[in-house]
């Protein structure tokens, strides 16, 4: 399988990513988040804007994914790195990510999201990450070997 099908089958088949972020300081936090994509290079999910992640995306946009199914025997699994700039999305941008997230949420049994739902009082906001790149772990046998994979068409 090329990296760029690699990609494609990490991402389409799991439900949950992880995010890492940094403060003003550098000081690096990770968070497991479910997402939806749009392609692979948008990745959406909805979280508080007081929770750490969502601070720290306020005040440094740069952040890192990684993708993978941790249910595989050991050794056998395969990852998909992703290096982003995210950012809450608000107003009529937000029509667009709410769509491809309440998609997904709905196919695996969520619900339907609404502006409502992440705008106003709610206490939760829509996020986007944009992907800058993708890699994918070789399996040469060298440690943390990540090879660039050129990013799929959906």
């Amino acid at each position: 399988m090329n990296p760029g099908d690699i990609v494609r089958a990490v991402v389409d088949t799991n439900l949950y990513m992880v995010l890492a972020t940094a403060d003003a300081d550098g000081r690096p936090w990770s968070s497991p988040v479910y997402f939806a994509h749009e392609g692979y290079r948008e990745f959406f999910w909805v979280s508080a804007p007081d929770v750490l992640h969502s601070r720290n995306i306020a005040v440094r946009s740069g952040v890192g994914i990684s993708v993978f199914d941790s249910s595989v025997a050991i050794s056998t699994g395969q990852g998909v790195y992703v290096s982003a700039t995210a950012a809450r999305v608000d107003g009529p941008e937000a029509e667009h990510g709410l769509d491809v997230f309440s998609g997904r949420s709905v196919r695996h049994g969520g619900r339907v999201w609404t502006a409502e739902d992440v705008g106003g009082d709610s206490g939760m906001r829509l996020y986007r990450a944009v992907a800058h790149d993708h890699s994918i772990l070789a399996k040469d046998g060298r440690p943390d070997h990540r090879i660039p994979a050129t990013c799929p068409r959906p």
